[in-house]
């Protein structure tokens, strides 16, 4: 492994110009695969570059000034990674949105296809200056950890939660750094990368076992910190029958708890194929409320009838008038069923 002495830089790579049609957008960037499946094509990963991270404001640049030397783009050999069908070619491992403007503004069928307009017009002498693109080359991502975690995760460039966590679960799992080694290199605190990267494997363990799809979510942004915020404090790790450190590995919530799990997913982000509305509306109070609600059988109880998250708190800090009002809708509920089946058995 390439090391460095300071964890801001990353050791020194080799200067080159590399042709545009050899270097490749990172399909395991991950800010780019948060917003897609993993399997995305070179040019969806631009549509997701242009729609979401401001690839015009970079193109304007470009175009007025050229691409700078003094900031490359980090580059690996595709052959050293996932990308081996592309051999000869380099994956971007730092510089995608700046890339992506180099090949909007060099291909108006690209534009088109992504529906990028407003874009400058560029002159042949400036295109033809953006042929090839200032490069440092690195032999792997290995090489450049810690550089992108601290510029993405506390950094001048920060990610959302959900790409900051994806990042420390690729640091942790695959080049077998100790969370807390990763927590000193990047300048973050330890509980804050523990706390992302157990969301992280719970998220995983929702959408591989308790059948979540969070592309079904009600909301159009994906609030990750919802779910690693909860699975961090004590009542909803024993909903789930987890604990803090037991937490931290794959699959960590018992088979038992998988319906839980589920509705816990629910209560977070909804349904919409199932039009299922989140209760959580803001993190702030509605999280909170949520796990005052679960901690107590009436108040969950009530919640899992479809009472309001609301009206559930209220079950829960003992408003009598509330709590009798479900204890009679309940006896009502059970009545109706008992009535039904009585006259289907006739």
């Amino acid at each position: 492994m390439a090391t460095s002495t300071n964890p801001i830089e990353p050791e020194k790579g080799k200067r080159d110009e590399i042709p545009v049609d050899q270097l490749l957008l990172d399909f395991e960037n991950p800010r780019l695969t948060s917003s897609g499946n993993g399997h995305m094509s070179q040019d969806d990963l631009i549509r997701v570059l242009w729609n979401e991270m401001a690839v015009d404001e970079v193109a304007f640049s470009i175009a007025a000034n050229g691409f700078f030397p003094e900031e490359p783009l980090l580059v690996v050999p595709a052959a050293n990674g996932k990308h081996k069908d592309h051999k000869g070619k380099y994956v971007i491992i730092e510089g995608n949105r700046r890339f992506a403007a180099v090949r909007l503004l060099r291909e108006p069928k690209l534009r088109d296809k992504v529906k990028a307009s407003d874009l400058p017009t560029v002159s042949q002498e400036r295109l033809s200056t953006l042929a090839k693109i200032p490069v440092s080359i690195y032999p792997d991502r290995e090489s450049l950890w810690s550089y992108c975690g601290f510029r993405h995760i506390n950094g001048i460039k920060p990610w959302d939660a959900f790409s900051k966590a994806k990042y420390v679960a690729d640091v942790h799992e695959n080049y077998h750094i100790p969370l807390d080694k990763i927590a000193s290199t990047i300048g973050d605190r330890h509980a804050t990368v523990v706390r992302l990267y157990r969301g992280y494997k719970i998220l995983e363990q929702a959408e591989s076992k308790a059948n979540f799809d969070r592309e079904d979510r009600v909301r159009n942004r994906f609030y990750f910190s919802h779910l690693y915020t909860a699975t961090d404090q004590p009542e909803f790790q024993k909903f789930l029958g987890i604990d803090s450190a037991t937490s931290l590995k794959p699959n960590p919530v018992p088979k038992s708890k998988l319906s839980q799990l589920k509705e816990l997913m629910h209560w977070l982000y909804g349904k919409k194929s199932a039009q299922i509305e989140p209760v959580v509306r803001t993190q702030n109070p509605d999280l909170n409320l949520l796990r005052e609600v679960i901690s107590k059988p009436a108040s969950l109880a009530a919640l899992r009838s479809g009472y309001s998250l609301e009206k559930c708190y209220d079950i829960k800090i003992g408003d009598k008038r509330d709590i009798m009002l479900y204890g009679e809708t309940i006896k009502d509920e059970m009545e109706s069923k008992r009535k039904k089946l009585s006259s289907s058995a006739r």
